[in-house]
């Protein structure tokens, strides 16, 4: 009975110290607060200091002023006070909101943008912009510092207009801006914003690209790390057994898969441009081509990501354009799944526009999409390189499918993708059987051989493990598509993988 008394003591005299010092610690937070004052960010431009105004690409052309010259931070503060205002300016004419305005623009440029927004609102316009690239010209800055005055010029713009939610049109333009900022409060704002000129790009239509030599191919991915190939599981021991492997087979080229999120969701990690560079180097001693595809499980093609997507493929691209072992780009895999949950205008206006960012930046390689079927192809096919498509009907359908999509297009065709699963058994009792897919391959081949058509085939290896955001939570699906592979899990050759030597 002592024991327990004293144990009880021993537990209220704990809880009563635990709470006195919680007290004490919220108590000096509080005061640490009201000593050290509101947050500088906060005090002047609310919420507007918190988020990346710009992601657009920003040249000088002209510094030169005939009066006092320009100082670099206060360039630098111009630039970054500009970019604000048109953040600002693109935030209210898409959601109405005008938080930013005053601290952007003075007071008669404000009124004009606020009037503006106004007129929307009443008519349920709603105006979706980013504003890609500027170049600024210096045209006067004041003896005093407090006005500046800028030619900006070839400023790219994209906007998409929607009206009671319904999508309307998109428009892009190359304009040209008179620009006058007053210094105020320690911020420049917009006095005077003036479009001088504008033009509507031509979109220019490719001339057919063709290839050396025939592509024989295979999309890969490691067996241990299936749609995570630069994750923790990532080996470089790996990859040079595997590309081995596919050389042995007589194939010259790989597709692979980068994910947008896996890299950094449009600021590239480093650590993973050094792993797709080590792959590529892997992929050149054993003489394979590499065919990467910048987007794949991705889904967003509001103009909102477009600054974010355009940085992640100019990166990637940026990055791995000089290797030898590099064939070409492939922007999206089966974009046109997404045709039926976002408008597939929408869709094609963020293809075309990445597909352009892409052949401007590595204009060596050619670019293609990754559709899902060869009647999806034939968009957008004046603007690639070739065309891809995927098929996983029977063989016998190939034909024909081939026959339709080369009477719409002249251009180079890819067969991108197909298979076929061997996965029979508890969860797919009528599936098809090793032997199946021997036959599979077999019809392929033989079709292939009559029509010298490049193909990468689905895929190297069966998979133990398949992710939910590839084909679900049903054990059904997830099995049928862990077994495209000529490779099963024990390591041992399918029957399907003869018909690769043979062939």
């Amino acid at each position: 009975m002592k024991q327990n008394k004293l144990l009880y003591r021993i537990l209220i005299i704990t809880a009563f110290i635990a709470v006195n010092v919680l007290i004490l610690f919220g108590i000096s937070k509080v005061l640490v607060y009201l000593n050290s004052g509101a947050d500088k960010a906060n005090l002047f431009h609310g919420d507007v200091a918190k988020e990346v105004v710009s992601n657009a690409e920003v040249t000088w052309v002209n510094l030169v002023n005939p009066g006092r010259p320009i100082e670099i931070p206060a360039k630098e503060k111009i630039e970054m006070d500009y970019l604000e205002a048109w953040y600002v300016r693109n935030k209210a004419l898409l959601s109405g909101e005008v938080t930013g305005i005053e601290d952007t623009y003075t007071q008669m440029a404000g009124k004009n943008l606020l009037d503006l927004v106004a007129y929307n609102l009443e008519r349920g316009l709603v105006m979706e912009t980013i504003d890609l690239s500027h170049q600024l010209h210096l045209d006067f800055y004041s003896a005093d510092g407090q006005l500046v005055v800028l030619t900006d010029k070839k400023v790219k713009t994209h906007t998409q207009i929607f009206q009671e939610e319904s999508y309307i049109l998109d428009t892009e333009e190359i304009s040209s801006y008179k620009v006058v900022m007053l210094l105020e409060g320690g911020h420049w704002r917009i006095r005077h914003l003036e479009k001088l000129e504008s033009e509507t790009p031509n979109v220019a239509k490719r001339s057919p690209h063709s290839f050396e030599t025939n592509i024989a191919g295979i999309n890969y991915y490691p067996q241990d790390s299936p749609w995570d190939t630069f994750g923790e599981d990532y080996s470089v021991e790996t990859l040079e057994s595997d590309f081995k492997t596919i050389h042995d087979l007589g194939l010259n080229t790989i597709r692979i898969f980068i994910g947008y999120e896996d890299f950094g969701e449009g600021v590239v990690h480093q650590d993973k441009l050094d792993k797709l560079s080590r792959l590529m180097d892997v992929a050149r001693a054993r003489d394979l081509k590499v065919i990467i595809t910048l987007f794949d499980f991705y889904g967003d093609y509001s103009i909102g990501s477009w600054a974010n997507t355009r940085r992640h493929a100019s990166m990637i691209v940026d990055a791995v354009k000089a290797h030898s072992a590099l064939l070409g780009w492939d922007v999206k895999n089966e974009p046109d799944l997404d045709f039926n949950t976002r408008s597939s205008s929408l869709v094609k206006t963020w293809l075309l526009h990445m597909t352009q960012n892409i052949q401007e930046i590595d204009p060596a390689h050619p670019v293609t999409i990754g559709w899902s079927s060869a009647e999806a192809a034939v968009h957008l096919s004046d603007y690639v390189d070739y065309v891809s498509f995927h098929h996983y009907q029977a063989m016998k359908t190939l034909p024909s499918a081939l026959e339709g999509l080369r009477a719409k297009t002249d251009k180079e065709l890819v067969l991108q993708e197909f298979g076929m699963s061997s996965a029979r058994g508890f969860w797919n009792p009528f599936g098809n059987s090793e032997n199946d897919q021997l036959e599979f391959y077999t019809a392929f081949f033989e079709n292939q051989k009559r029509d010298s058509l490049h193909y990468l085939s689905w895929t190297l290896y069966d998979f133990t493990s398949v992710p939910n955001d590839v084909a679900g939570k049903r054990p059904w699906r997830k099995n049928k598509q862990s077994s495209f592979g000529i490779i099963n899990t024990a390591g041992e050759n399918k029957a399907a993988y003869q018909a690769f030597l043979l062939y």
